[in-house]
Order: C-alpha cells, then structure tokens, then sequence
C-alpha cells in the first residue's frame, strides 16, 4: 500500500476498526469508502513517471499492482488479523494458490491436512507435484502423523481449521512448533472461523489465508480473497508474484468487502446463536445418523475448540438418513434453505459435498474424510432459528 495518512488509533477495538480503520478520503471527504474504479494513474512529468516505477510501491501506478479501494480492504483485514502486512486476491483460491507458490520450488516438500477443501487438495496433491514440488497428506489431528511426515523437514505446512466440510480442529499451536522445528512455514485457511473467531498468528502460524466470498462479504454479492503474514513475506515473495501472474482483486470487490467487514462479528454472532439450536435440534432427531458441530460437547475436539476459537462457527454438517438418496431427498423436500455450494452467507445454504464441492476426490478418499453419501453441509445464515428448525423437521420427515 503506498504510504499514506493511516485513519487508525492503535487503541480501537475490533468493533471500531471494522467500522472506521483504513478510510482514504478523497479531497471532497465523503462518508463512506469511496470507490476507485481505474486501471491506471496519471503522473505530472515523464520524470515522475519514471520515478514511480524506479521505487515500486511509493505510489499507485496500476491497479494490477496497487489501487485504494482494495489498499483500505487490505489495510483493514491487515489490523483486524493483526498481521503485519495484507494482500488481496480476486479469489478464495487465488489466495490459497499464492500464499504457496510464491515461495516454494522444485524440490521443496509441503505438508498438508487431508481434511482440506477440494480445491485445496487439488492444488496440494495435482499442481504442485507438476512442479516438482513433493507433497504429503496426513491426518490434521493427529499429531504424530504430522511429526513424522515433517521428520525429513518441510518446506510449508498447510491446514484449515475448522475443516470442509467435517469440521476437524487442528491443533494449531502444537503444528506451528512442529513445522517451525522442521524449517516449515505454517500457512493456515482460516476461512471457516474468520479473523473474529480464530487468529492463527497468535498460536505461531506464519501466514494466513481467506476466501472472503464466505463471512467477509456474508450476503453472497461477490468473490474475494486474501492472504496476511509478516512484511518480509508479503512483500518480498507474495506481492511480486500477484504483481506478474495477476490475480488482482477489482476494486468493486474491495468496496463490496470492505462494507461486508463492517458487520462481520455481529453478523456472526446471530449465526452462531442459531447454528447452536440448529445443531442441538438436529442431535435429537433419530433420522440423522451423526451431527458434527464444534459447539457441541459430543464434537471430537470441543475442548480443543473452545481453546483455540472464540466460537463454534456458523457450519453444522450432519449424517441426513442412510444413503446418498435420503439425502437428496432431505435436500430437494427443503423450502426455505436453498441448495447451494456457498457458505458463510446471510441466507441458510445447504450442499452435499460427495456431489459437490468434494466430488473430484476420490470415494475412498471420501470415506477416508468422513464425508459419506449421506453428510450434508449447513450454512446458518441470519433468518430465525425456529423458521430454519420447522424447514429442518418438515425436510427430515420426507426421509
């Protein structure tokens, strides 16, 4: 972000810094965020041009590079994580992919998490290794998995905790020791708890990644990404490889999330209130097999959660009936919740993930995840929870 007054006291609190952190004003100091909606940037002289592109990053000179819109979503992200320095992608994977190949080679090794998205795990088990890139996949809980694939040393671990879509908890504080003691970097997708419920920076996580089409926006309008870690890292490896491959974030997505930050922690609020009683209703129901959510005490790592996290989240993903027909049948019998692969949005979202966002993973693979022909994916979004629970009663009964 080229240098600027900064509208920020380092004594605000979340709330204020989603709300007034990061503001640019223009001459004519409008209210709200302006939006700069340009490609380039004008200079007064060939010789102020010149200097420009001589000292990269003292001012705006392509909105491929640098533009104010995405510089105050960056700088806002930046201080609600409480990174050091913050880039935007115009994607979730975007992110994800940079926050990786910016850094690492032929010969590097990078181990992961097996719960991971799928698009993660293509990206982790299909691209890298085209590069010459060794990969290894284990069982984010446990610990001894990760210890001896890091043995050999690591040149990056990556995991997502809360996992998609079985809600794993990964330790995070007891990996980052791990990786750290292999030579690894620690890259964290954070998407599923965002920056209010979890910062991984503070369990030793070196980087930290997001799909901000999820809760950062919150009401479904646009598709964002982000990925925070030390200046050092951001600046020397993860901006000029966004600068030359050119996943840039448009500045109408900045304005979009920059608003969607503004209400982040009481929008989740409400959904977490809800995706409890949600969860807690469909514990009771004799037609779901398993209900998997990390507020409950029957979650496998609920201590470890409520360690780690300043809430549950907003997923709930539960065994519906025997088979992949009595899910579907669960689905398509659903009026209020529509079907979606989307998450993390003020409507309820419901998917199947074995036919979804996980159908290019192999179904031993799948099984090996817990993600059955029966799990089905609930995003709680803002609408009443008795509304979502009668939806949830009427859909089961169909079963």
């Amino acid at each position: 972000m080229p240098d600027q007054p900064a509208h920020h006291n380092p004594s605000w609190r979340p709330r204020t810094v989603m709300t007034q952190s990061a503001i640019l004003r223009s001459g004519f100091m409008e209210t709200c965020e302006a939006l700069y909606l340009t490609s380039g940037y004008v200079y007064g002289s060939a010789e102020e041009a010149e200097a420009a592109f001589a000292n990269d990053g003292s001012r705006y000179v392509y909105s491929r590079y640098a533009n104010p819109t995405v510089s105050m979503f960056e700088e806002r992200l930046r201080l609600l994580e409480g990174a050091e320095a913050c880039r935007g992608t115009a994607s979730g994977m975007a992110a994800v992919f940079a926050s990786l190949a910016c850094f690492v080679k032929a010969g590097d090794r990078v181990v992961g998490s097996r719960a991971l998205f799928g698009s993660c795990l293509y990206v982790l088990q299909t691209v890298l290794p085209r590069y010459g890139v060794e990969t290894v996949i284990v069982d984010g809980r446990d610990l001894d998995a990760w210890r001896a694939a890091l043995k050999p040393g690591a040149r990056a671990v990556f995991l997502e905790s809360p996992s998609n879509p079985t809600l794993e908890i990964i330790d995070l504080a007891a990996v980052a020791k791990l990786a750290h003691e292999a030579g690894a970097v620690l890259i964290v997708d954070n998407v599923f708890a965002t920056p209010i419920l979890q910062r991984p920076l503070e369990f030793g996580a070196d980087i930290v990644c997001y799909s901000a089409t999820k809760h950062i926006d919150g009401q479904g309008r646009t598709l964002g990404g982000a990925v925070l870690g030390t200046r050092k890292y951001v600046l020397e490896s993860l901006a000029p490889f966004l600068r030359h491959t050119g996943p840039a974030l448009s500045p109408f997505n900045a304005w979009v999330l920059v608003k969607g930050l503004e209400t982040l922690d009481l929008r989740l609020e409400r959904q977490m209130a809800s995706a409890l009683a949600v969860a807690h209703f469909l514990e009771s129901q004799r037609k779901v097999e398993r209900t998997l959510y990390p507020g409950l005490e029957s979650h496998p790592q609920y201590a470890l959660a409520r360690r780690q996290m300043k809430g549950a989240g907003t997923v709930v993903s539960f065994n519906a009936g025997h088979g992949k027909d009595d899910a579907f049948r669960f689905l398509n019998a659903l009026r209020l919740v529509a079907i979606s692969n989307n998450l993390g949005d003020s409507k309820s979202l419901v998917t199947h993930p074995a036919t979804t966002t996980h159908s290019r993973v192999p179904p031993e693979q799948r099984a090996a995840l817990g993600i059955a022909d029966n799990l089905v994916r609930l995003s709680v979004g803002l609408e009443d929870p008795a509304d979502l629970i009668e939806d949830l009663t009427q859909a089961l009964e169909k079963i």
